[in-house]
C-alpha cells in the first residue's frame, strides 16, 4: 500500500514564527517517517513583512492556493507597524471563514514537569478544553464608524449569533464532553448581554436535552474566568462564543505554566476544507530573534494536527517527547524558568522523540 503523503501549507508568519516553525517540521518529518507517511511542505512567505511589501497579507488568489493543500500550519502573525486588525482580518478570519473551520479548539493541560503558577495544582491536575465558536459572534463585519474625527464620532460594532452557528459549535462540545468524563461548562453573560447571550442559553438548554447523560452548566463569563484559577480541577471541556473562548484560552494557557507552550486547532470538523493549526503565542516581537521563543507551542500544534490527519500514535509521541525534555532535563526557555534557546530546546526535543518506542514508550 502506498504511503500517504499530506500536503502541508506552511505559513512561519512574522516574529517568532518563523523560529518556531523548523523545530515543528523537523519533528513532524520524523513521526512520519517512524510511522510511514510523509509532508509535502508549500511554504508561505505571507504575513506583515509580505503586507509591507504588497499591501496585502496574502496574495489575492491566497484561498485558492490554500485549497489545494490538506492542511495549513501557522505559526504567527503580526508585527509593530501594520495594525492588529489589518493582519488579523487579511489572513486569519479570511481563512477561517473560507475553509468554514467554525471551531477553535485548545486544550488546557498541565504537561508532565511544569509546575502551574497557581497554587496546589497537583500533576495532571488541570486537564480540559475549550471548544470556542469560530466563525461568527462578536467577530462580525458587522457596523461601522460615524463622523470621523468630529466631536459627535461613534463606532458601532454588532454581534451576531445564528441558531445554525451556536448549534454547530455546541454539538461538537457536546460530543467530545460525552467522549470524556460527560461535563459541559458554558460560558455566557445573559444577564448583562440581553439578546445574543439568553440565545445561547436556550440552545444549549435545547441541544441538551437529547443528551441526558451529560452534566450541563452555566457559568457568567466572570464568574468562570474565576473559577479556572480557583478551581479549574473542575472543567472538562468549556464551550464559548468566538470573543469569550478568544479571553478564555489565553488565561487557560497562563495557568499551564506559559502561554508559549499552548496550541490551537482551527477545525473544518468534516475535513471538506484544510484545518490550520497554529500555537498561541503570537509573534512576540519584543524577544523576536534572540533564540528565546518557545518552540513548545508549534509542536503542540503539529500535535493537534497529526491528530486530525488521523496520526494519533504519532501525535502522542511528539507530546511525550515534551513531557520527556520537561521532567528529565532542566532545558527550558525563559517563559518556563530557564535560560535554554529555541535550538537548544528544539535539539532535546528530537533527542527526546528518537529514544521513543511507537506510542510514547521510551525504548
Amino acid at each position: 500500500m502506498t504511503s500517504p503523503s499530506y500536503r502541508i501549507a506552511v505559513i512561519p508568519g512574522d516574529g517568532i514564527g518563523t523560529e518556531v516553525m523548523p523545530p515543528a517540521q523537523k519533528l513532524l518529518e520524523l513521526a512520519g517517517t517512524r510511522y510511514g507517511f510523509s509532508f509535502d511542505w508549500q511554504e508561505l512567505e505571507w504575513g506583515c513583512e509580505y503586507y509591507s511589501r504588497t499591501g496585502r497579507m496574502m496574495p489575492e488568489d491566497g484561498i485558492e492556493q490554500l485549497a489545494e493543500c490538506d492542511q495549513i500550519f501557522l505559526g504567527a502573525v503580526g508585527f509593530p507597524g501594520v495594525p492588529d486588525h489589518v493582519s488579523l482580518w487579511g489572513l486569519l478570519i479570511p481563512i477561517r471563514r473560507a475553509f468554514r473551520q467554525y471551531i477553535n479548539l485548545r486544550p488546557v493541560r498541565l504537561l508532565a514537569g511544569i509546575e502551574s503558577p497557581l497554587r496546589k495544582v497537583p500533576a495532571g491536575g488541570i486537564d480540559f478544553l475549550v471548544v470556542r465558536e469560530n466563525n461568527e459572534g462578536e467577530y462580525s463585519e458587522s457596523g461601522g464608524r460615524l463622523y470621523r474625527g468630529m466631536p459627535q464620532e461613534m463606532a458601532i460594532q454588532e454581534s451576531i449569533f445564528t441558531r445554525f452557528g451556536v448549534e454547530r459549535a455546541m454539538n461538537y462540545a457536546i460530543n467530545l464532553a460525552e467522549q470524556r468524563k460527560g461535563q459541559l461548562a458554558s460560558a455566557t453573560k445573559s444577564n448583562g448581554i440581553i439578546h445574543t447571550m439568553p440565545f445561547w442559553d436556550e440552545i444549549l438548554r435545547d441541544l441538551a436535552k437529547d443528551h441526558p447523560n451529560l452534566t450541563v452548566s452555566e457559568y457568567h463569563i466572570d464568574a468562570l474566568a474565576a473559577l479556572f484559577v480557583l478551581d479549574p480541577a473542575r472543567f472538562d471541556v468549556v464551550v464559548a462564543s468566538n470573543l469569550f473562548g478568544d479571553i478564555l484560552t489565553d488565561l487557560g494557557a497562563a495557568i499551564i505554566g506559559s502561554i508559549g507552550i499552548a496550541p490551537s486547532a482551527n477545525l473544518n470538523p468534516e475535513k471538506e476544507f484544510p484545518s490550520m493549526f497554529e500555537p498561541v503565542h503570537g509573534s512576540a516581537p519584543d524577544i523576536a530573534g534572540q533564540g528565546k521563543a518557545n518552540p513548545l507551542g508549534q509542536v503542540w500544534a503539529a500535535s493537534m494536527m497529526l491528530d486530525h490527519l488521523g496520526h494519533e500514535d504519532a501525535g502522542r509521541d511528539l507530546i511525550a517527547a515534551m513531557e520527556q525534555v520537561l521532567t528529565e532535563t532542566d532545558i527550558r526557555t525563559p517563559d518556563l524558568g530557564g535560560t535554554a534557546t529555541t535550538d537548544e530546546v528544539s535539539d532535546a526535543l528530537v533527542t527526546a522523540f528518537e529514544s521513543l518506542s511507537p506510542a510514547g514508550v521510551e525504548k
